[in-house]
């Protein structure tokens, strides 16, 4: 009778042996997600876009008339930008109408190897030890690959994996880092870089649709690199722990799809079209995402709380009433949102009922950088740093929209306290400033008035002289 009872006892003990087993296991092999370093880019200040350059590139675009001048005028004051952001080259030595290959791979070669140079000198990290590499650039795709051009020039090892993602737009970036997260699942004790950026230069648009010209007003050159990892032993030099990401794709909705899209206009000019859709696409997107995410991020009491709020607001599809009645505070210190406009930021900000202090990275990145795409969220971290905001066990909750439609959100805790001031240096402490006026609207602003209406912009003395 006693070899049965001990079969049975050992049989019961099986499921506890098995938990603690896995237990083990997960602390010898922690695949968790760090980021260990990051770096921005920052062009030379010969390719800064101030009041008299964006003029001069104006008045180059011999289609537009009085009427998109207007529409310009309005578009730029209104945008959030100041007079410091940059310009690809052959946009500011007035090539934009006839971009090159050539100068297209250089505009994003000096992305790539200015950051990546940075990065590894930095984190003091060779080349040769990445294992993955994942680049994106939404609208420049040649062969051989740009994550190719990147292992050519630092000679990485044959063994890499690497991934080259286009089409992803502004949200591409917590895309990458997705794909680098799910490979450290697979792959234990990895280094991952990932080089985040948009190629702008053979995508200036050039006809007067004024759909397409905002794409213009908004979109200025910066990228950033980012080195991942799930070495257990890097774990007490890395400056972030990714504790949560979810992606939400609202592509299958026609109007978000549209919404945020390359096309070309009936004159057969090619850009980037921006519909009146895209607040609401981007609305309803982040909200599917929440729905997901703050389980994730929150206190169970605050979860028990927003779930009788959900009783009695769900039925009713009110997405305000709900987000209104969360507390975010509650399980996240920073927002670190999308620099994509001053209309995306303040419709984010008064959704979550975030104050100015939350908002103001966000808002000062546009305005020192513009709106740099899928580098654009690093920027705003950047900035979070620089301002030294950031201490150890803090919680960044970071907000991503873009072309698709697509959410993608994160969270990151904070390791260390973090006071780097980055490309923010020489800047930091100027901001924020008094005003985010722009001077713009100051001298140029009689273009409003109706009783000039005669005047061709040609001829004007200004137009020439520029």
């Amino acid at each position: 009778m006693e070899t049965p009872a001990i079969v049975v006892l050992c049989l019961s003990l099986l499921p506890l042996l098995h938990l603690l087993f896995n237990l083990f296991l997960k602390q010898k092999h922690d695949r968790s997600c760090y980021m260990l370093n990051y770096e921005c880019y920052k062009p030379s200040d010969d390719r800064k876009l101030d009041t008299e350059a964006s003029c001069r590139v104006v008045l180059r675009n011999k289609n537009l008339q009085l009427e998109q001048h207007k529409f310009l005028l309005k578009t730029i004051v209104s945008s959030g930008l100041g007079e410091e952001t940059y310009a690809p080259t052959n946009i500011v030595s007035g090539r934009e109408s006839t971009p090159s290959l050539t100068e297209s791979i250089e505009e994003v070669d000096d992305i790539f190897f200015q950051t990546l140079d940075n990065l590894f000198s930095k984190s003091r990290v060779s080349p040769q030890q990445i294992d993955i590499l994942v680049v994106n650039v939404s609208l420049l795709s040649p062969a051989p690959s740009l994550s190719s051009r990147i292992i050519n020039r630092y000679k990485m090892r044959t063994d890499i994996k690497a991934f080259n993602l286009s089409g992803m737009g502004c949200s591409a970036s917590l895309v990458a880092v997705d794909l680098a997260r799910q490979l450290f699942k697979i792959y234990e004790n990895k280094l991952a870089v990932v080089v985040s950026t948009e190629s702008l230069g053979p995508n200036w648009y050039q006809g007067i649709d004024k759909s397409m010209m905002l794409s213009n007003c908004l979109f200025r050159s910066g990228g950033c690199s980012m080195l991942l990892t799930n070495k257990p032993e890097l774990r007490n030099r890395a400056i972030l722990k990714l504790k949560h990401l979810v992606r939400t794709h609202f592509g299958s909705n026609d109007e978000a799809y549209n919404c945020c899209i390359q096309v070309e206009d009936d004159e057969g000019y090619a850009g980037f079209r921006l519909t009146k859709k895209l607040t609401a696409a981007a609305s309803k997107a982040f909200a599917i995402n929440l729905k997901v995410m703050l389980p994730k991020i929150l206190p169970v009491w605050e979860i028990m709380r927003f779930i009788s709020v959900y009783l009695r607001w769900g039925n009713n599809n009110n997405s305000r009433k709900l987000l209104e009645a969360l507390n975010l505070k509650s399980g996240v210190e920073h927002f670190c949102i999308h620099p994509g406009g001053r209309a995306v930021i303040d419709s984010v900000g008064e959704s979550l009922g975030l104050t100015d202090y939350d908002l103001e990275p966000a808002r000062m990145a546009l305005h020192r950088f513009g709106n740099t795409s899928a580098g654009g969220l690093w920027y705003v971290l950047g900035y979070m740093e620089a301002k030294k905001r950031l201490k150890k066990g803090d919680r960044i909750m970071m907000i991503s929209l873009g072309a698709g439609f697509k959410c993608n959100n994160c969270l990151w805790e904070v390791l260390t306290d973090l006071d780097d001031a980055n490309v923010w240096e020489d800047c930091i402490n100027r901001y924020p400033p008094k005003s985010l006026a722009n001077p713009f609207s100051d001298k140029y602003g009689w273009i409003n008035d109706d009783r000039l209406s005669f005047i061709r912009m040609e001829d004007c003395e200004f137009a020439t002289a520029l």
